[in-house]
């Protein structure tokens, strides 16, 4: 199958602005992925939802869903995760329509608690949201717990695959530029893509690990908090660099799914990724004896 490679949004060069037109143009470029971002809020109708699932479909794009950004699954008020649980239908809902075959979500804040007391109380509140999804009918759709790029956030990478093992149908959303902001830029390069995809197949074993959702974009990041915000490829001052992932990928033979992230950008980064997979899955050639 390949790595499907697309951006996250509606990219800075996409000359038209219809949703609808989107998957078409992507395919034009290439590509044949998109996750809809909802991160604001779901609120797109049935008829638009339909309309892009149906694009995407004829164009070969796989969709996904990004749930809105304000999910804290660390924060035990009922209330709360009444709200939580409500983001998340909405999301599948909208998925559904699109026939978009995974939802990201964000794990929440650790709100003056220790990690493993957030991660406790996360645990139990997407038993919850995963209930919830069964019984309105969404049991379909895959939910990716994201990792984070805050300090003060959960989702560092075990808490995530700690996560998505409460059910099989899991899959994380591993984002290796928030990985590289929250590490302080620790963990980027081969030795750590390495670690970190270990680390997944771990855990989640070999059928999971090769499928998992992935977000990647350079990221700067600020040495009391980490992440700040996103970049594009054209800036050299942080990381993390894409070719690692790549060559590991086209070298375990993966098939996993990567949105870009980057700052307007985002399609044409894609493509850049899309390129050096491509290249790598071939052997070694030029490019790669440079280094590239």
């Amino acid at each position: 199958m390949g790595v499907k490679f697309g951006p996250a949004g509606q990219a800075g060069n996409y000359p038209g602005r219809s949703s609808v037109e989107y998957p078409g143009w992507l395919a034009s470029q290439g590509l044949d992925a998109f996750e809809y971002q909802c991160g604001k809020g779901v609120n797109v109708g049935e008829e638009t939802a339909w309309a892009v699932g149906v694009a995407a479909r004829e164009h070969g794009i796989q969709l996904s869903l990004h749930a809105p950004y304000f999910i804290n699954l660390a924060n035990p008020d009922p209330v709360s995760l009444k709200k939580t649980t409500n983001y998340v239908l909405a999301a599948c809902q909208v998925a559904d329509w699109m026939g978009a075959v995974r939802v990201t979500v964000h794990t929440g804040a650790l709100m003056k608690r220790t990690r493993r007391e957030a991660l406790d109380i996360a645990l139990i509140s997407l038993r919850e949201v995963i209930r919830a999804c069964d019984g309105e009918g969404y049991g379909h759709i895959t939910l990716c717990p994201e990792t984070m790029g805050k300090i003060n956030q959960l989702g560092d990478l075990d808490e995530v695959l700690e996560l998505c093992r409460l059910d099989e149908r899991l899959l994380p959303c591993i984002d290796f530029g928030h990985l590289y902001a929250r590490s302080l830029g620790e963990l980027e390069g081969e030795e750590a893509t390495r670690r970190i995809l270990d680390r997944v197949e771990e855990k989640l074993g070999a059928d999971r690990a090769s499928r998992f959702h992935s977000h990647f974009s350079k990221i700067a990041f600020t040495p009391g908090g980490g992440e700040k915000c996103h970049l594009t490829f054209d800036q050299e001052d942080f990381g993390p660099d894409p070719v690692p992932l790549m060559r590991e990928l086209a070298r375990r033979g993966w098939s996993p799914t990567v949105i870009c992230e980057s700052a307007g950008t985002q399609a044409r980064d894609a493509q850049e990724m899309q390129t050096l997979y491509r290249r790598f899955l071939k052997g070694p050639g030029e490019k790669e004896r440079e280094g590239v």
